[in-house]
């Protein structure tokens, strides 16, 4: 298939570049960022750099014209905290956006996208009565985009969703999402201190696997759990900082003190006219249990196998210390 990726030169938009033409795929991609000088971005993909949202519709369907598939990797994520209050700005970035990426395709005749989503949509429907839409912006907007992008679709094109749970791997030349996490796992002392509970991982090559086999095969409005291990926070602290040569003891906090430590950093946002996508404090009962996802469904349904998660983990610590290292030179 022609296929059209928003957001290719970034972490998951460039693996699924990879992936694509490794299956035989023609690729073009609109990304608001060139790609890392450290990067060997490949030669066959069609790239245009330009941020999406400041282009006109007519700009945007010339690039959408001719092609048979869309990928959407743009959306935007709960580390952004903007100024309050949150949800609108969620809203723009993750509805606002997918319903008009959608509308354009389908007026340039695309017949298959598949959307990148979250992994609190799945944790959304499996716990109802934790009520996340409803207490945090972010998962709202998220919970939104699915149903505005099924709408706009209607029955001539399929759209299908990924959630996507915490991923690992590296880009060359970009530091990763987990440097706050891996300099603590750096720092003096024996002990490390993390709530309990836990959550689904996955490396970032499985996410460019399950997008391809998802714009390939994937079913109609379906969102589908993309993850290759569930993990306890202390099973994941353990195993990723193995490869930092510096085990520490993993001492786990009682759920009282991690609502406090939430409420203090709500605090610190509204005090500077910001708030988080997630209501922190109610979010420690979701970041405290064993959120875990299906991790079958997917790859029987898309036809892939999971990925080595161990070798993400190596992966991202090695970008990490390389990088680190270069700055303090």
């Amino acid at each position: 298939m022609n296929t059209f990726i928003v957001g290719g030169t970034g972490f998951l938009g460039y693996y699924t570049c990879l992936e694509l033409l490794k299956k035989g795929h023609k690729v073009s991609t609109l990304a608001h960022i060139p790609p890392p000088e450290a990067l060997d971005f490949p030669g066959e993909v069609t790239l245009a750099i330009a941020d999406m949202n400041k282009m006109s519709d007519e700009q945007l369907l010339s690039h959408l014209q001719g092609m048979d598939g869309l990928i959407f990797a743009a959306g935007i994520d709960d580390r952004v905290v903007p100024k309050a209050p949150a949800y609108p700005f969620f809203y723009e970035g993750n509805v606002v956006a997918t319903e008009r990426i959608l509308r354009l395709a389908k007026q340039a005749g695309v017949k298959r996208a598949v959307i990148f989503s979250s992994y609190f949509v799945a944790c959304h429907r499996m716990v109802p009565e934790m009520k996340l839409a409803e207490k945090h912006p972010y998962i709202r907007s998220r919970v939104e985009q699915i149903d505005a992008g099924i709408a706009v679709a209607g029955d001539e094109m399929v759209v299908n969703f990924l959630a996507l749970p915490y991923i690992f791997g590296a880009l060359p030349g970009r530091m990763p999402l987990w440097e706050p996490l891996l300099k603590y796992l750096e720092s003096k002392g024996s002990w490390i201190f993390y709530p309990a509970g836990g959550s689904a991982m996955v490396a970032v090559q499985e996410v460019a696997s399950a997008a391809v086999g998802a714009l390939e095969r994937g079913e109609n409005g379906r969102l589908y759990e993309v993850a290759a291990e569930n993990l306890t926070w202390v099973e994941f602290l353990t195993r990723l900082g193995a490869f930092l040569n510096k085990p520490k003891k993993i001492l786990t906090l009682p759920k009282w003190v991690v609502k406090f430590g939430a409420a203090l950093v709500s605090l610190h946002y509204k005090l500077k006219g910001k708030e988080s996508g997630l209501n922190l404090v109610p979010f420690v009962d979701l970041q405290t249990r064993n959120a875990f996802l299906d991790l079958e469904s997917a790859p029987k349904a898309l036809v892939y196998e999971h990925a080595d998660l161990q070798e993400a983990f190596e992966a991202t610590v090695e970008v990490y210390q390389s990088l680190k290292a270069q700055t303090k030179r």
